[in-house]
């Protein structure tokens, strides 16, 4: 009998370039012994509403698209309790976790990689009650990809270079923050912050942290105080743009669990999408929550390299 596969894409990813491999990709799948649906998505969260509703229903949930569609099928994975594989074929402008994770840029190589490579349980974040892949953030410039429908990227590039420019360091907006982890707690006016299980933010690499793993059920954290003068100002600008935590200024830590309360609501995106408004948030990683193909033989513990 033939496996079943649910293949979903985004026909507006990546300038619509699937389009021209979409008979190869089916092929490569089909030749593998995949009997295969294909579901074009039609909005924002129908790649999650449809792998919630079905996935349980094949052996294999591939999908195509940028990070944002990669982050609806693994929400509806999650919020669906299903345990069904997922395959990834990268087709946005950043594409951060398939580039953690080594998946091809070349569709047919990641196609052929979702059939015939291996598969690797990779931690999720649960947010509140919503669910991340990679990346809850706030603060400067975040806003910037779902106002724009774009895939959350460049943000050091962006706030390391805006930083440079702004004369009038009130212009900086911050957010007066309590944050408790296993690492300890800790208060302040913060410009920025994220909590990361990814080699690549932005499509930049070590921003994250050191000796990253996707798998270890515990996430990168990272957040920037707002600088009180010109001098602290230089001293974050010059650890972003070195990709060294050399300042004060700058918390980072790893932790399996995150507590924020704010005085006033902030937005935050998860995965480059709007996330929502919130004075409170609690973040969880769901350590090796869902399984991913990716290439045989490829080394998790050197992915940082």
């Amino acid at each position: 009998m033939a496996k079943k596969m649910l293949f979903i894409y985004n026909p507006r990813s990546g300038k619509a370039t699937i389009k021209t491999k979409l008979m190869d990709i089916i092929d490569i799948f089909i030749k593998a012994g995949f009997q295969v649906e294909v579901h074009p998505t039609q909005g924002y969260l129908d790649a999650m509403k449809v792998t919630r509703e079905r996935a349980g229903e094949f052996h294999m949930v591939a999908c195509s698209g940028g990070d944002g569609t990669l982050d609806e099928v693994v929400t509806g994975l999650i919020k669906g309790h299903h345990t069904t594989p997922l395959g990834y074929i990268p087709a946005g402008s950043t594409n951060d976790f398939a580039s953690s994770l080594h998946i091809s840029k070349n569709m047919l190589k990641a196609a052929d990689d979702i059939v015939h490579g291996e598969l690797f349980a990779f931690d999720v974040g649960k947010f509140n009650h919503d669910v991340f892949v990679y990346i809850a953030a706030f603060g400067l410039f975040t806003d910037v990809a779902y106002e724009t429908n774009q895939d959350l990227k460049n943000i050091f590039g962006h706030v390391a270079y805006l930083l440079e420019g702004m004369k009038r360091l009130y212009g900086i907006r911050s957010y007066q923050m309590k944050v408790e982890s296993s690492e300890g707690t800790f208060e302040g006016d913060f410009i920025f912050g994220m909590v990361t299980n990814s080699v690549s933010v932005g499509g930049f690499k070590k921003l994250s942290g050191k000796n990253v793993e996707l798998d270890d059920g515990l996430f990168e954290a990272t957040f920037i105080r707002k600088p009180k003068n010109p001098l602290e100002l230089q001293e974050i600008i010059s650890s972003l743009l070195m990709a060294e935590d050399n300042t004060e200024l700058i918390e980072s830590f790893k932790t399996d669990h995150i507590i924020i309360e704010t005085e006033e609501e902030v937005a935050w995106t998860l995965d480059g999408e709007y996330g929502g408004d919130h004075m409170n948030v609690e973040i969880r990683n769901r350590k090796q929550a869902a399984s991913i193909a990716i290439s045989s033989g490829e080394d998790m513990q050197l992915l940082e390299d």
